[in-house]
C-alpha cells in the first residue's frame, strides 16, 4: 500500500467529501476595539496592556471600579474605555457592552476572561451559594458576554476567546466548583466556534495551568490543601506562567483565531491525551493514601472552621 504525502492525503480526504478547516487571514488588532471582562487586573489587564500597545482600542468590563480606574491611568488614557459589571448580571453585562460598542463605534473581539474560584472543599461540605455564585460568574457570566457581544463580533467577522483552564479536564478533589465550570465554558467555546463559522466569525478556547495571579495565591499559596495537592503534582505540571506570558498566548491566539491553546506547553500532552490519562489518574488518586489523607484533613479542617464561626 503506497504511503501518502499530506498533500494527498488531504486531497483524499476532500475527494470523500469531507470538509476542510478554512485557513483565515491573521488577525491584526492595530485599529480594533477588544472588549475585555475581568480586565481590570490580571491576565485581562495584561492582556489589555500588551493589545494596547499593538494599536487596539480595549474596552474594558469589570465589577471593580477602582481597579478600571486604576487602568485607566495606566494605559494613559487613550483608546481605553471602561464599563463597570458584575458578568453574572444579564441585565448589566448587555448594558456595558451595549454602551462600550456606542461609544467605540463597534466590537471587533472578545475575550470573556472574567473568573472566580472558593476556598477549597468538597463536593459534601462547599457552601452551596459559593458554588452557585462561581457557576453564576464562570458560566453564566461566559454566556451573558457572548450573547450580548456576539451581534457586533459577527458584524466584523471577529474573534471571540473564552477562558477555560487545564482544571476542566484534570481530576483534583477540593476545587470541584472551578472544575465543573471550566468544563462547561469550554463547551460553551466549542459550540461557539461552530455557530460563528456561518456567520464568517470565529471562536476560541484557551486553557491555562498556573497562572500567577492573585487568584492562584489565594487558592494555592495561601491554603494549606492547596499547597498540599500542588506538591502532589508531576514538577513540570507545577510550573507557573506570568499575567504577561498568559497575555501573550492570549495575544497569538487571537492573531491566528485559534480555534484553541493550552499553556504552559507542559500541559498540551494531558490536554491531547486526556480520555486515556484520566483514566489512569482517577484510578490512581482514589487509591493513593495521600490523596485520602488529604482531603479527611480538608474535610476535618473545614468542619472546625465551621465550628468556630457558629
Amino acid at each position: 500500500m503506497p504511503i501518502r504525502t499530506p498533500s494527498t492525503l488531504l486531497t483524499a480526504i476532500r475527494d470523500l467529501g469531507v470538509p476542510l478547516p478554512v485557513r483565515r487571514a491573521a488577525l491584526d488588532v492595530a485599529g480594533k476595539v477588544v472588549l475585555i471582562t475581568g480586565g481590570a487586573d490580571g491576565i485581562g489587564f495584561a492582556l489589555a496592556r500588551r493589545l494596547h500597545a499593538r494599536g487596539a482600542t480595549v474596552a474594558l468590563v469589570d465589577v471593580n471600579p477602582d481597579g478600571l480606574a486604576a487602568a485607566v491611568d495606566a494605559l494613559g488614557g487613550q483608546r481605553v474605555v471602561t464599563a463597570q459589571a458584575d458578568v453574572g448580571d444579564r441585565p448589566a453585562v448587555h448594558a456595558a457592552v451595549r454602551e462600550l460598542a456606542q461609544r467605540t463605534g463597534g466590537v471587533d473581539v472578545v475575550v470573556a476572561g472574567a473568573g472566580i474560584t472558593p476556598p477549597p472543599a468538597t463536593l459534601r461540605q462547599v457552601e452551596p451559594a459559593a458554588f452557585d455564585r462561581v457557576v453564576e460568574v464562570n458560566v453564566t457570566g461566559t454566556l451573558n458576554t457572548i450573547q450580548a457581544a456576539a451581534g457586533e463580533v459577527i458584524a466584523s467577522t471577529g474573534h471571540i476567546v473564552v477562558l477555560s483552564s487545564c482544571a476542566a479536564f484534570t481530576p483534583g478533589p477540593g476545587g470541584a466548583a472551578y472544575m465543573v465550570s471550566k468544563a462547561a465554558v469550554e463547551q460553551l467555546g466549542r459550540a461557539l466556534r461552530l455557530e460563528l463559522a456561518g456567520h464568517g466569525a470565529t471562536a476560541g478556547i484557551v486553557y491555562f495551568g498556573f497562572v500567577d495571579t492573585a487568584l492562584a495565591r489565594a487558592t494555592l499559596d495561601d491554603h494549606p490543601f492547596g499547597q498540599a495537592l500542588q506538591d502532589r503534582l508531576p514538577a513540570p505540571l507545577r510550573t507557573r506562567i506570568s499575567p504577561d506570558q498568559a497575555a501573550a498566548v492570549l495575544d497569538r491566539a487571537i492573531a491566528r483565531r485559534a480555534g484553541a491553546d493550552v499553556a504552559p506547553g507542559s500541559w498540551r500532552p494531558w490536554a491531547l491525551l486526556r480520555g486515556v490519562v484520566n483514566v489512569l489518574a482517577d484510578a490512581y488518586l482514589t487509591a493513593d493514601p495521600h490523596t485520602r489523607a488529604l482531603v479527611r484533613d480538608l474535610e476535618t479542617h473545614s468542619s472546625d472552621s465551621r465550628s468556630a464561626v457558629r
